[in-house]
């Protein structure tokens, strides 16, 4: 298992930007897919993006389709979502799992067991 660590939330203004960033320690992190997904107030956990091990494939959700970019440092340890154009709907709590090795393999999982905690972002208008 690894240990997840999210950072980089905050308080943004519509239209802007903001990188979260996923750490990881402990096990074997860039031989894991990981995935970030967001938990709004009132709603269900969302997908939101995910990458393969090596970093050479994606996927993402529709909501974020064209203004997120997932991207990984297998050297650093760490995944990033750069996200941008943000909308109040995007306010939630952003969490990041590894699970897999594919993205296939996290998008929809119901059995990942590494999770980290979760940083908050929040889109003003």
């Amino acid at each position: 298992q690894v240990q997840l660590v999210e950072s980089g939330g905050g308080l943004v203004q519509v239209g802007g930007s903001l990188t979260l960033s996923c750490a990881a320690s402990g096990g074997t992190f860039s031989s894991y897919a990981v995935g970030w997904f967001r938990r709004a107030p009132g709603k269900d956990r969302e997908f939101v993006a995910a990458i393969n091990w090596a970093g050479t494939s994606t996927y993402y959700s529709d909501s974020g389709k064209g203004r997120f970019t997932i991207s990984r440092d297998n050297a650093k340890r760490t995944v990033y979502l750069q996200m941008n154009s943000l909308k109040p709907e995007d306010t939630a709590v952003y969490l990041c799992a590894a699970h897999g090795q594919a993205t296939t393999d996290i998008v929809g999982a119901m059995n990942i067991e590494n999770w980290g905690q979760g940083t908050r972002v929040t889109v003003s208008s």
